[in-house]
């Protein structure tokens, strides 16, 4: 697939979330909220850190994570 699936999909079930979820990719932090931030991010074969904190940020982490993985972004959901 490519990264623009990723991007929509990334964002519209980050948007379910009341958590902030950020993604790390270098020395850039971006709101995966953002359909614009995460098209000038996602791209190329980066590493990534998704950090999420919130009152569902279990739940976030778990389907980003699996979203991530379905595209095979390489991430790391930091802890």
């Amino acid at each position: 697939m490519s990264n623009n699936a990723a991007i929509v999909e990334l964002s519209q079930a980050a948007n379910k979330y009341r958590s902030s979820i950020v993604l790390q990719a270098e020395n850039k932090y971006i709101d995966v909220k953002s359909i614009l931030g995460l098209f000038t991010t996602l791209v190329g074969n980066l590493s990534y850190e998704l950090h999420v904190h919130g009152p569902d940020a279990e739940e976030a982490k778990k389907e980003l994570g699996d979203i991530f993985a379905k595209h095979n972004l390489n991430v790391k959901v930091v802890e």
